[in-house]
């Protein structure tokens, strides 16, 4: 039979190391069996100082109310029958839920936190610094905290930083707030998007991590106003309001980049650039389902890739062209009727009488690449298409035109921006192109992956706004998924309007 251990006091260690075994056993069972009355005389105790305090800051006259008012209640528990026990048991539940252990959340960064933090300090030294400051906010092993105001942290990654900075930075440079950008993003973490918020007048500033725009976003009647087009969602922040969209057969609220035309419109055109593929004429497609809701509607593919034929045939659409010849003739006739309205208009006016009916039901121009037009029209020695359009982007507002553009990045003619002040690019396009299309550089920096769509906006001079543009493809397309046809054709009108002639009047050479 196998031999059992004696136990630990019985063995033949020495007397001072059995001694603390038995000291410590004791105190650990001890600990046990008294940690009620411990808890609840923590608890008595916080009971005692908080009425202690209370009593030290409480007025006189309330101190006098508050003891009759409790002797009163205690002569009253006394006479009641079993009152004294329930009241000592109260105070006792009162006491041990005060008294009980209370976890802390851990205080400050955790230590993979503060190497971050230390490193992203150090990266900003050479730029924040310069020599001769006496009490420099950046300096080589200085200390993080005092220039690093406030700080938050997700799953380990940075997603929110407010630091200070010494006020010789010339913050209100470009190029100086590129760099300070570049090496944020660089160190917070690549594949994310950032927005830098600089407040120039307390020296501070802000980097936010910002989440991707939704992609599953697809074509619908969206609630608007008339004169109102949803061009793309963006973040919640940036949009004054929200609309219900509906989102895999469940609605929810989403942030709109909303388009204003029509005679109080400061931007009542529009140009969208981009690269092949980026989503552009997906863009224009959306614009055209929203338009014919409201107006009459001309469509001009200069790509030739019939992009635009499921609109052939419908109410609302007059043209459909993509042809050289067929661009021009219809061109011109919106020429024509621009300056029809506009005679219309003003006869209207000086005679004291409202507009007429068709001047005042929009008349929408969609021209999807234009530049390819003007080099066959180039070639043959026929009109430039662009000269064409100088009518309606001229006087459209006062005439109900909008026009839309959309031109291919690599062939932007910049004349095409003087007439033009709601601009959207999309796509990856280097930041110096997007400054000339815009403007201005948007505060976020370039997504690592750019969706179909993707892209900003700029409605005049506001500001810069991240856009995702609505799925809205092509129905007639065979790879188009059948749920995202059926959606796109059920947004054509089906009641036909009030038509227009396209025949020049003696007049005017409108319709």
């Amino acid at each position: 039979m196998a031999r059992r251990p004696l136990p630990g006091i019985l063995s033949n260690r020495p007397a001072w190391d059995r001694g603390r075994d038995l000291a410590r056993f004791a105190a650990d069972n001890a600990t046990d069996v008294l940690h009620p009355i411990i808890t609840i005389t923590r608890g008595l105790r916080r009971q005692a100082a908080w009425l202690h305090r209370w009593w030290s800051t409480a007025p006189r006259d309330r101190r006098n109310t508050t003891l009759f008012v409790s002797a009163a209640a205690l002569f009253v528990v006394a006479l009641l029958p079993y009152g004294p026990v329930l009241v000592g048991v109260g105070l006792m539940g009162s006491a041990a839920w005060l008294g009980r252990d209370r976890v802390r959340a851990p205080e400050g960064p955790s230590e993979a936190e503060r190497v971050r933090l230390r490193c992203l300090y150090e990266a900003l030294v050479p730029y924040l610094s310069a020599e001769g400051d006496p009490r420099p906010l950046y300096r080589h092993e200085g200390d993080w905290r005092h220039a690093f105001v406030a700080y938050q942290f997700a799953q380990g990654r940075l997603v929110a930083l407010r630091l200070r900075y010494p006020a010789y930075f010339t913050d209100g440079e470009p190029e100086s707030r590129a760099r300070i950008e570049q090496l944020l993003h660089a160190k917070a973490g690549r594949g994310r998007e950032y927005r830098f918020d600089w407040n120039e007048e307390e020296n501070h500033l802000t980097l936010t991590a910002l989440p991707p725009l939704p992609t599953t976003i697809v074509a619908q009647r969206f609630v608007t106003a008339p004169g109102e087009t949803v061009l793309g969602f963006t973040d919640a922040d940036s949009a004054s309001r929200t609309i219900p969209v509906r989102v895999d057969d469940t609605v929810r609220d989403a942030p709109p980049v909303v388009w204003r035309t029509g005679p109080r419109s400061t931007e009542p055109h529009l140009l969208a650039v981009g690269r092949p593929g980026s989503g552009v004429t997906t863009l224009l497609r959306s614009i055209a389902l929203q338009a014919l809701h409201h107006g009459d509607l001309l469509a001009i593919d200069g790509g030739g890739t019939g992009e635009y034929l499921f609109l052939s045939g419908r109410p609302g659409v007059l043209a459909v062209e993509s042809g050289l010849a067929g661009a021009l003739a219809t061109l011109e006739w919106a020429a024509h009727e621009t300056e029809r309205r506009l005679i219309a208009v003003s006869r209207a006016r000086q005679a004291g009488r409202p507009a007429p009916r068709d001047t005042r039901r929009p008349l929408w121009i969609i021209v999807d690449r234009p530049s390819g037009l003007s080099q066959l029209a180039h070639a043959e020695g026929r009109t430039d298409p662009l000269r064409l359009l100088e009518v309606p982007l001229r006087h459209g507002r006062a005439a109900g035109v909008a026009v839309a553009l959309g031109e291919q990045a690599e062939a932007l003619d910049f004349g095409e921006l003087r007439h033009v002040n709601a601009r959207v690019v999309l796509g990856a396009l280097p930041a110096a192109q997007i400054r000339d299309v815009l403007g201005a550089l948007p505060c976020t920096t370039p997504a690592a992956h750019v969706p179909a769509g993707r892209g900003y906006a700029r409605l005049g001079d506001g500001p810069v706004q991240r856009l995702q543009v609505p799925a809205t493809p092509d129905p007639y397309d065979e790879d188009t998924p059948d749920a995202h046809r059926q959606l796109v054709l059920a947004l054509l009108p089906t009641a036909h309007p009030q038509p227009v002639s396209m025949a020049k009047s003696p007049e005017t050479g409108g319709g």
